[in-house]
């Protein structure tokens, strides 16, 4: 099985991120008493499983304004409205954004952004680069500015450490329990049913080897992430349910299938 790759120079640079969020599903909801488990409980790890607290153990955006919020349901080809790096982007962020911005348009597109993270030793499919892209502009147009470029370059540091926090053996690979393990570090507690999906989905051997490597992980907490903030936006008491017309259910669930 292969390893990491050889991290270059200068990888991993920039302030750390600030304190993480709660994850979704710790806020009680009015009047009840709050819940002890992430989005997605009862199922959870046993007592004693859960990870160390003196390490980064979930997903938090790194920059001002952070994760997009997530816009209202609408067109999934709305134009992007131009950005600006947040204040104190580290100055390597900006040169790579705009050494993939030959044009000079102040938007990158899909191959661009694929070729700006592989100059960090993030190689990602096209398929895993659309996801990032409308995960942080709520756009299925395959363009992105400054400011989601950092955020995404930013969380996909975040996302490398917990990777490699969870694959033990450093195989490169994540098992079905890791993977768990790791989305319940971001705050989703997938029930046994979701996590074979997941693992059978994500898995490049189709499920043969139950592991997933590193780009295929990445595709994985996006599709998860994606779909619960999507589902958060009906469920606005957290109570794990929520009513969907049918527009709002395909407008939800298409845009993680057509990426």
């Amino acid at each position: 099985m292969s390893g990491y790759p050889h991290t270059p120079a200068g990888y991993g640079y920039g302030a750390p991120p600030p304190p993480q969020p709660q994850p979704y599903g710790a806020a009680p909801p009015y009047g009840a008493p709050a819940p002890s488990q992430p989005y997605g409980a009862p199922y959870a790890p046993p007592p004693g499983d859960k990870p160390p607290k003196d390490k980064p153990h979930s997903y938090a955006p790194p920059q001002p304004g952070g994760y997009p919020p997530s816009a209202p349901y609408g067109s999934p080809f709305a134009s992007l409205v131009p950005s600006a790096f947040p204040p104190g982007t580290d100055p390597n962020v900006v040169a790579c954004f705009q050494l993939a911005d030959q044009d000079g348009s102040g938007f990158i597109d899909d191959k661009e952004l694929q070729k700006a993270l592989s100059s960090y030793n993030q190689s990602f499919s096209l398929r895993t680069v659309h996801l990032l892209m409308y995960l942080f502009t709520n756009s299925n147009n395959r363009k992105i500015g400054p400011k989601e470029f950092t955020s995404v370059f930013y969380s996909l540091q975040n996302w490398r450490a917990i990777f490699e926090r969870f694959d033990r053996d450093r195989s490169g690979k994540i098992d079905s329990n890791e993977l768990r393990e790791a989305l319940y570090s971001l705050g989703f507690a997938v029930s046994p049913v979701v996590l074979d999906l997941l693992v059978s989905k994500f898995d490049k051997s189709g499920g043969k080897n139950k592991a997933i490597e590193y780009d295929n992980f990445i595709e994985c907490c996006l599709t998860v992430k994606g779909l619960t903030e999507k589902f958060k936006e009906k469920d606005s008491s957290y109570s794990g349910s929520a009513t969907f017309t049918y527009e709002a259910f395909m407008l939800t669930v298409l845009p993680f299938l057509i990426a």
